[in-house]
């Protein structure tokens, strides 16, 4: 077993149902308090838009400080196809289906956004992981479905694909369903789609039967890079979606507008009892809460706006580009990366209407004041990021997507990008950038890489989902 797994003594305690053992913990303050410290991190590893005739790969980084190869790269699992860019991935199954009998978090699903490729890896040992199934993007088409993006486990036995385009790459997008014993597509999971055309992330909270998702913008639309006028054609999103999760129909449409374009990553809390949450919508630069009112309708409100800033080289001003978001597992604080601007945010939100900016950490981008971390040159910013389960260390990656890179940050497309760390002190409410943690995926073996995104083995922020 693995040190990051959850100990026997922790599987039972404060568990509701204690004739089953399932994957995970029977409660977000038990994987908080009681699952040990991270030795390993999964983190993807691309080459699409590089001068590197190489696969992509899921790597192995080495984060336990009593390792003599900490901080470094120490395995990689290469995919069997070139020119995937694997994105986002995620466990066949979670602390959702810790109530269930005979499962286990052994299995990452890997989606390759560009291929459509979806690559089923065993990762029960995190130091000897290996690929066991494929599924080839023919398979994917014959749903009308593409560009895999946020994979969740759910209750009952199936994995769930956010999808951000049909077979041709055009909207809409959709959700494709897996099963979780043989990874076999079930076809799609929504039976009303309602007013969505577009996709993204999606959250879930089972004990109140709703489901949200986000909207990025067709994949024709985003693969080549970005261009304003596509946002003034209205082919960037500017909405959320409600779902009902048991019936699987459309219900709501929460219409953003300027305040909300490209509104992407979304988190709701860990506790499931909520009915609220945030997105972040990358281009507005602002965060929107989100919550459901009287009768079932949900209402919404902006609660940070992250100003844009003049820049010598720019013709406009620069968007902060909030691209990740991420809640601590006691739902007191959010995270959340400005990739243009080059900061990473920590903000309290106890009262969750009133968020209020504790620190921030500039490292990389256009306005950060360190360029330059234990001899690394920062190529990026902070973009992807993943906290630590018991809220005392965020990690980010710098690498966005292979077009938007080569686009804003070129030097990550030929020299690859940066994985780095902050201590984070909750009781103090700060954090402070360790100088000393930097993976540097141009080392990677075979060739420079863009880091994206990251799991640890044992469950995290931003794949588990409570009933």
């Amino acid at each position: 077993m693995s040190t990051d797994e959850p100990s026997k003594t922790s599987e039972h305690h404060g568990h509701e149902h204690h004739e089953v053992e399932g994957p995970g913990y029977p409660t977000p303050a038990a994987m908080r308090t009681e699952s040990e410290r991270e030795k390993t991190a999964f983190v993807m590893g691309l080459r699409v838009g590089m001068d590197v005739d190489e696969p992509d790969f899921v790597g192995v980084v080495d984060v336990d400080p009593e390792s003599e190869t900490y901080a470094e790269l120490i395995d990689t699992i290469e995919m069997p196809n070139k020119g995937d860019e694997l994105h986002h991935f995620g466990w066949n199954s979670c602390s959702s289906s810790c109530h269930a009998e005979g499962l286990m978090r052994d299995h990452l699903i890997v989606p390759g956004q560009r291929s459509s490729r979806i690559h089923v890896i065993d990762a029960s040992d995190p130091r000897d992981a290996s690929i066991e199934k494929v599924i080839e993007p023919e398979e994917v088409f014959e749903h009308d479905l593409s560009a895999p993006h946020t994979v969740h486990c759910v209750p009952g036995g199936k994995i769930v694909i956010s999808m951000l385009g049909n077979a041709d790459g055009e909207l809409p997008g959709g959700f494709l369903q897996l099963d979780q014993d043989d990874f076999s597509i079930d076809g799609h999971w929504e039976v009303d789609r309602g007013d969505m055309e577009m996709n993204y992330d999606y959250w879930y909270q089972p004990r109140h039967g709703v489901m949200l998702s986000t909207e990025w913008a067709a994949p024709e639309t985003y693969y080549p890079g970005f261009d304003l006028d596509d946002v003034e054609a209205g082919k960037y999103g500017d909405s959320i979606h409600v779902w009902d999760w048991e019936t699987k129909e459309h219900q709501q449409t929460l219409t953003f507008g300027e305040e909300g374009l490209i509104p992407l990553e979304i988190r709701m809390p860990h506790n499931p009892e909520e009915t609220e949450g945030y997105v972040g919508a990358a281009l507005s630069s602002n965060i929107i809460r989100f919550w459901e009112g009287d009768g079932g309708h949900w209402e919404w409100e902006t609660v940070i706006d992250v100003e844009d800033r003049e820049h010598p080289d720019w013709d406009m001003p620069v968007p902060g580009l909030v691209t990740d978001t991420l809640l601590s597992l006691d739902d007191q604080y959010l995270f959340f990366s400005n990739w243009l601007h080059g900061d990473v945010r920590m903000y309290d939100v106890s009262d969750t209407g009133n968020p209020r900016l504790v620190d921030q950490c500039w490292v990389g981008g256009n306005f950060g004041d360190r360029q330059e971390v234990a001899g690394h040159e920062v190529r990026g910013a902070p973009q992807m990021l993943q906290l630590s389960r018991d809220g005392r260390r965020l990690y980010w990656t710098t690498s966005l997507f292979s077009s938007w890179d080569n686009q804003f940050y070129p030097d990550i497309g030929e020299e690859g990008s940066l994985m780095m760390k902050a201590d984070v002190y909750p009781e103090e409410g700060r954090m402070e950038l360790d100088e000393d943690f930097v993976v540097d995926f141009g080392d990677a073996p075979g060739g420079p890489a863009r880091a994206h995104e990251i799991r640890w083995p044992g469950g995290d922020c931003t794949s588990d989902v409570w009933q």
